[in-house]
């Protein structure tokens, strides 16, 4: 069976580089009829939150993204410690006591003598009396994986055929110096103990996938199908980490974002497929192949979405929207006319309560001066509410008559003045709507 994961960190709120993530994992469970888990990665005390662990949930709830498991790393540390004593018994594990600062100062010279910026692995020359020294002098040590210093290969899912020598990669610290357990080894023993098969992820993650693979194959697991998606930029390819903190998912609600015009922009974004909106996650999970998936950046505009929000609410009968229809006043036997008229011509949710204040209170008329005479004329010929479908032409008819205006220089000036804008709904949908009298 299919198992996928998404594991956030609850240090934060989710933004639209998480969402890809997720999205991705998800379509791929679903479309294999399998299970996704969602895996808090707490096990940072200080920087894990339950408010945080919360707008997760909600966040991934507004999209309709629903896991089948709920995991906590913080409630697994036993496992880890297990883990580790596995290592340490198969000499993969050793403890290490250099500072940051005596790190930096190592890396730099080995850039200096064009060296990769390698852990030199000096902690395997400590003796015993060495290493009781250093906890004396400095408290407790991390704890590295000894890496085989040989290829790491795999086929990934989206990059193809990759191969990392692993005399170029750092032996990886798994327990920093407070006894905090790190991702790189708690992942490897969830994704095994959960059964996880398929992991996507950023390509960011590369060199770590190359590492957890040498740490399962220590630990005697099978490494589950890896695949990196490529990284998001802004629209003019710049990082977009810089811009994270006004890209995340809450942010993108409270901004009128629908959840399946952000779900079908996401699915496909990156992808050889057009970007086409989809009416619910199983036909989105049906289309979804991480084959149309390249390993260039991908450049995101969070304005395009806007666009497919507005498509989506344009196919929304009344009964989606009924309870925020009658909540802004709109009653009930003009609701369907309300809808009608107000679906075609908005963004976002968040427009629809304009259009029932102009519908209800009226506007400011937009009135060019060389026909504010004009318009006080025609105004004069309309009678007050209620008004039908039919008003509109028999008003326009009436103004024709009275002032000799025809075509675009009669209807123009009459739309700005009731509406205040240049374009929008027919007036004669307009019309019944309407529960005052235009007025200059």
């Amino acid at each position: 069976m299919t198992v996928t994961r998404f594991a956030p960190s609850p240090t934060g709120r989710l933004h639209v580089g998480n969402l890809r993530t997720a999205l991705f994992n998800y379509l791929i469970s679903r479309n294999a009829g399998g299970t996704f888990i969602l895996r808090l990665d707490d096990t940072d005390p200080e920087r894990s939150t339950r408010a945080f662990a919360d707008g997760i949930q909600r966040d991934l709830e507004w999209l309709g993204l629903t896991w089948d498991r709920l995991e906590r790393q913080s409630e697994r540390l036993d496992r880890y410690a297990a883990a580790a004593d596995e290592l340490r018994a198969k000499d993969r594990f050793y403890e290490a006591f250099e500072t940051p600062t005596e790190l930096d100062l190592k890396r730099k010279k080995q850039l200096n003598m064009g060296q990769p910026p390698v852990y030199d692995r000096a902690a395997l020359k400590l003796s015993e009396e060495e290493k009781d020294r250093l906890r004396a002098e400095r408290g407790q040590g991390v704890w590295r994986f000894k890496l085989k210093q040989e290829r790491i290969e795999w086929t990934d899912g989206i990059l193809g055929d990759l191969s990392i020598d692993a005399a170029s990669v750092s032996d990886p610290v798994l327990i920093r110096q407070d006894g905090q357990v790190l991702y790189t080894i708690a992942s490897v023993v969830d994704d095994t103990d959960m059964g996880v098969t398929h992991v996507v992820r950023g390509s960011d993650h590369v060199t770590n996938t190359a590492t957890q693979i040498q740490i399962m194959e220590a630990l005697g697991f099978a490494p589950p199908s890896f695949a990196h998606h490529s990284l998001l930029t802004g629209p003019q390819g710049e990082a977009l980490s810089k811009r994270l903190g006004t890209l995340a998912l809450a942010d993108l609600r409270e901004a009128g974002v629908e959840p399946m015009a952000l779900l079908s922009h996401m699915a496909r974004l990156g992808s050889s497929q057009p970007i086409e909106l989809c009416s619910d996650l199983d036909e989105l999970a049906e289309g979804f192949d991480l084959d149309h998936f390249g390993a260039a950046p991908t450049k995101f505009d969070v304005n395009d979405l806007y666009p497919i929000t507005a498509r989506y609410l344009h196919t929304l009968p009344l009964e989606q929207v009924a309870d925020q229809v009658a909540e802004i006043g709109v009653p009930e036997d003009l609701a369907e006319t309300f809808w009608t008229v107000a679906r075609a011509n908005i963004t976002t949710r968040n427009d629809i309560a304009g259009w029932w204040h102009l519908f209800r209170d009226g506007t400011t008329p937009v009135v060019d001066e060389e026909d504010r005479e004009f318009v006080a004329e025609a105004f004069a010929l309309l009678p007050d509410p209620p008004y039908t479908a039919e008003t509109w032409g028999a008003w326009t008819g009436a103004v024709k008559e009275a002032t000799g205006r025809k075509g675009k220089g009669l209807f123009m000036p009459l739309r700005k003045a009731v509406t205040g804008l240049e374009r929008g709904p027919e007036m004669s949908d307009v019309m019944p709507l309407l529960q005052k009298k235009p007025a200059l």
